[in-house]
């Protein structure tokens, strides 16, 4: 499968200003075979607990990495392990017992083989343990199933394998297969039932007077996360490419995914009556009685099927083309009273110019579906399945001196709701960075930065802005 070249910088996008960002890529390799290092930061995060009030604080990271690469003949494999602790003064200064730390891991594992000169096979793995999306899903192009900070060990592992052949000059295939693990610590329901509260009732979406027999979440709770977004995502798929020249590849192919939520829990209610109920428009209502519909985790399993050409084009030297566009099918099979299906438009185009030694602009967009933390079910028992999601970046690094480089990274994106009460409801959200860094010498950096983060919904309660500065050093060896 073609890979979009993503710099880290723009995966670093809202993690540069708190979480710890490797320093390079899984395909980036030190030059030796043990490498160490550590940063050391200062900061002001004024919304890092996003609750319903807006909490702010001042606080400090440490993040040491180590890292070990092992460049053989035909292949290159290596791993690398970074770990983050992160002191909030705000905890601190708060009444009871609460902990100031939050504590992060990320391994990243990658394996580069050559066969021989016409079959190559590459793997790599990311494990995550953390609080912050850019974390939990590092790819930028992809919108996080909660676009926010989220309290907890939460896990997610990444695994991709590609095999790719040249049969001849020109033509070559590609075999992927990728598995997506998410885990996440807020976990538990409360369900209760009685007569309180009105009664919506299937179909049509006539609200009687409450009667026994339903349940509902118990007030001031909701479906946890791990209900919502524990899952694992795989996919399988290959790609066919023509060679025309070596500037100009084009491809095709074709990606099944598969989605399994995992968390074995209640997300979702729909109340209805049955008993005799009948509903004509303009006509009587006849007496019922209350049932509920509990949705639970795997009601939101989906297969999809999907399609795509693309192209990657050195156009000059410096300036590259790498895009993908497709359409994709979704089967959302095991919901239990609403079997939906949809066709939805997918693409990943990115253009890259290099314009002096060090600097360089990268743009791209991206469409694509998502998972969602809203589980709503609207009057005609339709469950909320998934997002899809438009983004928009730009980042550009540009070297001001030897010694000294900004990075300016910005990215939209664009969201809505498939199925559910949200169905028609979306999202806008914006993520911008700054970052000065300045190498002192071989060994040791400075750097300075600043990131602002803003979600609008259409739903009450989920936007919120986010502003976070800092000021650090870091050392490698």
């Amino acid at each position: 499968m073609k890979k979009l070249f993503v710099s880290a910088g723009l995966i670093a996008a809202g993690a540069a200003g708190v979480q710890s960002v490797s320093a390079q890529g899984s395909d980036v390799v030190s030059p030796k075979a043990w490498s160490v290092g550590a940063n050391l930061r200062g900061f002001y995060d004024d919304n890092y607990d996003l609750g319903a009030g807006k909490r702010g604080s001042f606080g400090s990271e440490f993040s040491p990495t180590i890292s070990y690469n092992l460049p053989l003949r035909q292949t290159d494999m290596g791993i690398r392990y970074t770990y983050g602790l992160y002191y909030y003064q705000n905890r601190q200064d708060l009444h009871g017992n609460v902990n100031p730390f939050d504590q992060t891991h990320q391994a990243d594992f990658w394996i580069d083989h050559a066969f021989n000169e016409n079959w190559h096979i590459n793997l790599n793995d990311t494990f995550a343990v953390g609080q912050e999306p850019e974390l939990l899903q590092p790819n930028p192009l992809n919108q996080p199933a909660t676009p926010f900070r989220v309290n907890g060990n939460n896990t997610a592992n990444h695994a991709n394998v590609i095999l790719k052949t040249q049969w001849t000059r020109e033509l070559g295939t590609d075999i992927h297969y990728g598995n997506d693990f998410y885990d996440y610590h807020n976990k538990g329901f409360d369900l209760i039932g009685g007569a309180a509260g009105p009664i919506t009732v299937y179909p049509g979406g006539t609200v009687l007077p409450g009667v026994p027999g339903y349940q509902q979440f118990a007030p001031g709770t909701s479906a946890s996360l791990a209900g919502l977004l524990d899952r694992i995502e795989q996919n399988v798929g290959g790609d066919v490419d023509w060679t025309f020249n070596p500037e100009l590849t084009v491809f095709a192919g074709y990606t099944f995914s598969i989605a399994n939520y995992t968390g074995d829990e209640p997300i979702a209610i729909y109340n209805y009556n049955v008993g005799g109920i009948q509903l004509v428009p303009g006509g009587p209502i006849f007496g019922g009685t209350a049932r509920s519909l509990v949705y639970k985790s795997s009601d939101r399993d989906s297969l999809s099927h999907e399609a795509h050409v693309g192209t990657a084009w050195q156009i000059l030297p410096n300036l590259s083309l790498l895009g993908q566009v497709g359409v994709q099918y979704t089967d959302n099979y095991n919901d239990p009273l609403q079997h939906d299906t949809s066709f939805n438009p997918t693409a990943n185009i990115s253009l890259s110019y290099t314009y002096t030694t060090g600097s360089y602009v990268q743009l791209g967009v991206g469409q694509s579906q998502n998972a969602t933390d809203i589980a709503s079910v609207d009057s005609g028992g339709h469950l909320t399945e998934y997002q899809e999601s438009t983004v928009v970046y730009a980042d550009i690094n540009h070297r001001l001196t030897s010694k000294l480089m900004a990075s300016l990274i910005g990215r939209y994106v664009y969201s809505t709701y498939e199925s559910g009460a949200y169905s028609s409801a979306s999202d806008d959200e914006f993520n911008a960075g700054i970052n000065l860094s300045y190498q002192i010498t071989q060994h040791f950096s400075a750097e300075v930065g600043y990131n602002y983060d803003d979600l609008q919904s259409s739903i009450p309660g989920v936007q919120y802005d986010r502003n976070r500065v800092y000021i650090g050093v870091g050392a490698t060896y």
